[in-house]
């Protein structure tokens, strides 16, 4: 599937507004697409759909193929049967504009095993049998992923190379014996997961009947304290106590100037090739089955990747070291067939990454807010753009535009001016003017530039563990002034979905 000249709107859901302390993706996601349909924008980006774990990041989840329970609608449950309205007479005061995940959580989770114990006492027998084909057909991941989680909560959220040695090392008769005494808090993650990809496929349905192709995003690298890592530990290179060996992260960049030191364990890419790359086929067919087009996070990883020694406090001392290649994608597209991929191919890239990317015929990325150094061959800036690219004004990763532009220097915001003969005043929206006008076939921003927000609403800062991926929009927002104004966009510069053909 090939891009089309269109356009697209980053937003993770669980900065979509409700009445619930968080996004989530039943009735007010189905709201944001027809909205997106409304304005003739073709893509919703999203983040990570994972389990989030410390620090609340969708980059740092539980599991690479699990879904994020705390995205399952409340108000789906209740249509669906699992939930009665006496079930939701306790909802706390949540903030309407940010995600209180300390007080999100434990509510959330409790109102799913009510949803839970209401299914056990009362479901119909389609609605357990669906579950009992889900559980079959999800069962390369799911039945370790459940019992990761319920150990987790057996050692109160410990991560698992501080379990004891015979469940660390997952030796079969403590399994067994776990899965015995387990049982409850185990079938517990199977319905909560269950709930997830149930309405996670509905609202896939209902983004393809809206003409609406959702944008997911897959990390190249996953969380140590994981149910991947703890079922799958010959793929990474850990020491004897499960700990990390070398760590992944990038030198000093943009970002920061001692690099950014992610922590993730680093993978054995001889144990993937040896298996004929079984774990990443699984996990990548896992992420389509809820989109359309995947977002290869830190792609140059796959040419070459920063390792860093496990005990390291910064990034900035590491190496180099030679990621799988060409080969990788090969197995990939026997398997998958086509790759509906975008390579984000920001930060160090060298020649090689360049190549790997043109020969897979994929997109890379360009971002707006790089572009204004002073120097006009800046590959950032819209003259320089090849079509095949996807341009943004910033990523989760960045500032707003307006928080941007407040905090550059004078001769960025000089150089600014002189590029796009503007004064300033309306920063976020020249950026998307200058994006959509571009030659590159996809334009996308992120929904704080379509409001025109500043600092307050920055959904991550690279490098601090805490504070960040809370921001929500608020639900009076989505009007038809604001519609009007993108519509007008996507007309004037050839991105409305109805002038794709």
């Amino acid at each position: 599937m090939k891009l089309k000249r269109s356009s697209g709107i980053l937003l993770h859901p669980t900065s979509l507004p409700g009445s619930y302390g968080i996004g989530d993706i039943g009735v007010q996601a189905r709201r944001w697409i027809d909205f997106l349909a409304e304005t003739e924008c073709s893509y919703w980006q999203l983040l990570p759909l994972g389990q989030t774990g410390y620090g609340d990041s969708p980059y740092q989840c539980f599991s690479a193929f699990a879904g994020n329970p705390y995205l399952i609608s409340p108000e789906s449950l209740l249509v669906e049967g699992f939930l009665q309205l006496e079930d939701l007479e306790d909802v706390p005061n949540f903030p309407e504009e940010k995600v209180a995940f300390d007080r999100l959580i434990p509510w959330k989770l409790l109102l799913l095993d009510r949803a839970y114990l209401r299914f056990e006492h009362s479901a119909s027998s389609d609605i357990r049998v669906e579950l009992s084909d889900f559980r079959a057909n999800q069962a390369e991941w799911l039945e370790d992923f459940a019992l990761f989680m319920a150990l987790k909560e057996a050692h109160e959220g410990a991560p698992w190379p501080s379990w004891e040695k015979s469940l660390r090392w997952r030796v079969p008769e403590a399994l067994s014996s776990a899965r015995l005494k387990l049982v409850d808090r185990i079938q517990r993650q199977v319905f909560r997961q269950f709930l997830f990809f149930r309405q996670g496929h509905d609202l896939h349905e209902y983004a393809s009947k809206k003409g609406i192709y959702i944008i997911g995003d897959v990390p190249i690298f996953v969380a140590h304290d994981s149910a991947d890592v703890w079922t799958h530990p010959e793929l990474f290179y850990l020491d004897r106590l499960g700990q990390p060996k070398v760590v992944a992260g990038v030198p000093p960049d943009y970002f920061s100037p001692t690099g950014q030191l992610w922590g993730n364990p680093l993978y054995q890419w001889k144990a993937h090739k040896d298996s004929n790359y079984e774990w990443w086929i699984a996990r990548l067919r896992s992420t389509l089955d809820l989109v359309d087009f995947v977002r290869l996070d830190h792609f140059r990883g796959f040419c070459g990747y920063w390792e860093v020694q496990g005990k390291a406090k910064t990034a900035e001392k590491g190496r180099w070291v030679t990621g799988p290649g060409k080969e990788f994608f090969k197995t990939v597209t026997q398997e998958l067939g086509d790759l509906p991929f975008i390579a984000e191919d920001l930060g160090v890239i060298t020649p090689d990454v360049k190549q790997l990317r043109e020969f897979l015929g994929l997109p890379g990325m360009r971002v707006m807010q790089f572009a204004f150094n002073g120097n006009p061959k800046d590959a950032f800036l819209p003259h320089n753009y090849p079509v095949e690219c996807v341009v943004y004004t910033g990523t989760h990763d960045n500032d707003t535009s307006r928080g941007w532009y407040e905090c550059i220097s004078e001769n960025e915001k000089a150089f600014y001016r002189r590029y796009l003969n503007r004064d300033g005043h309306d920063v976020a929206w020249d950026l998307i003017r200058a994006c959509w006008s571009s030659v590159a076939v996809l334009a996308i921003a992120p929904m704080q530039d379509f409001l025109d927000l500043g600092n307050e609403a920055r959904m991550n800062y690279p490098g601090n563990p805490g504070g960040n991926w809370t921001w929500r929009m608020r639900e009076d927002v989505l009007n038809e002034d604001l519609g009007r104004k993108i519509r007008e966009i996507n007309f004037l510069y050839d991105r409305a979905s109805s002038t794709l053909s």
